[in-house]
């Protein structure tokens, strides 16, 4: 277990929130290889697609702390919290962001007078998730808490 622990942060619950992140990251890969036939590497990085890795990594934050100090504890409860408010937002304000990204990129695109400054960069248009995404982020990131906190702790 110690090696488990000391490898990256010291910290087995911060330690599964990573590998969750990083797992989902490259899923977003996989995915995106498999259904355009594209090998995009930005998405080891970036925010937006399928699995959300927000969901991921909160989700198996609450999940370990939950296995590891009880489902009714304090300590749970805020993970918990914490993980809810951030799934409310990939799924949501993020989302929201995203569709005014969209809006904005196509007004830009079609200005028929000489574009101001302001306009010289595109917006960044995939910042939120659907509810599945969150969905499936969630669901990873609470099989890898529950695994790595019961294989590890």
């Amino acid at each position: 277990m110690g090696n488990v622990v000391n490898f990256f942060t010291g910290n087995l619950i911060l330690n599964l929130a990573i590998l969750a992140w990083f797992i989902a990251q490259v899923l977003k890969i996989i995915i995106t290889f498999c259904t355009k036939k594209k090998l995009d590497w930005h998405y080891l990085v970036a925010s937006g697609g399928m699995p959300s890795s927000h969901s991921a990594f909160v989700c198996a934050c609450a999940a370990s702390v939950g296995y590891m100090y009880g489902w009714g504890s304090p300590l749970f409860s805020i993970a918990a919290v914490v993980a809810i408010v951030v799934m409310y937002d990939a799924a949501n304000v993020r989302k929201a962001a995203g569709e005014q990204a969209k809006i904005l990129n196509y007004i830009m695109d079609h200005w028929t007078e000489m574009k101001p400054a302001l306009f010289g960069k595109e917006l960044k248009e995939l910042l939120g998730h659907t509810p599945f995404q969150v969905l499936m982020g969630g669901v990873l990131g609470v099989a890898v808490g529950l695994f790595g906190a019961w294989q590890w702790s």
